[in-house]
């Protein structure tokens, strides 16, 4: 299990450094993206559709502000637009981690663990623990890239992993641009409040898992 949690907090990390340095450029920050969404709006919804998707399946290789563009589209499609959009990205950006961890995910682990033992702990931890965490992984960002890259890499079957990342997925679209549809600018507070109790949910029950089963799963590999 540990060395589960140091090939995470290293993916992590890598994922982390785009962020970083996007925010130091002065790109692709929340203002911008909201920019050129409501742009693409005065062009044809479908443009905004179409960005939205990109911008979500994109998450995968630049951090995004992911329930900012979800709510985002919520507001400027509708909730049925808007949701349709946010699933086909966010499934897009899942599936696109989940076969690139398969393709090149055990280089990777590799070159990160130095040894096929710890390779296999990892392999075997996942398989344990895995269908949860990604369910869970909305709680943090860039965890959801991080579980679908490892998902791909330990071997998950993809019908396992898909159910996985649709119950991550789906509801969390459904609710968060329902939230952005019957907002306005005048009353923002649908958007926000969502915001809050979406991330508060996922919070407590990453906090319930992690005590729950990734401690005791600790003490076990202890012993």
């Amino acid at each position: 299990m540990k060395s589960l949690i140091k090939v995470m907090l290293t993916l992590a990390l890598g994922f982390a450094s785009t962020l970083l340095i996007l925010k130091a450029l002065g790109i692709l920050d929340a203002q911008q993206i909201e920019n050129w969404l409501r742009h693409a709006q005065t062009l044809s919804p479908f443009y905004t559709g179409g960005l939205a998707v990109l911008l979500l399946s994109a998450d995968l290789f630049v951090a995004m502000p992911t329930l900012t563009i979800t709510i985002l589209s919520g507001f400027l499609l509708g909730h049925l637009g808007g949701a349709l959009s946010a699933i086909i990205g966010m499934m897009l950006a899942g599936g696109i981690g989940f076969f690139m961890g398969r393709r090149y995910g055990e280089k990777l682990l590799m070159f990160l663990l130095k040894d096929k033992s710890k390779l296999d702990e990892v392999r075997a931890a996942f398989q344990r623990q895995g269908f949860m965490m990604i369910i869970l992984s909305r709680a943090v960002p860039i965890l959801p890239e991080v579980t679908a890259c490892l998902a791909g890499t330990t071997g998950m079957p993809f019908s396992r992993f898909l159910i996985a990342w649709s119950v991550n997925t789906i509801p969390y679209c459904v609710i968060a641009t329902y939230s952005g549809s019957i907002s306005t600018i005048e009353d923002p507070k649908p958007a926000i409040i969502t915001a809050v109790l979406l991330t508060a949910f996922f919070w407590l029950g990453w906090l319930v898992f992690r005590k729950l089963v990734l401690r005791q799963t600790l003490s076990l590999s202890d012993n």
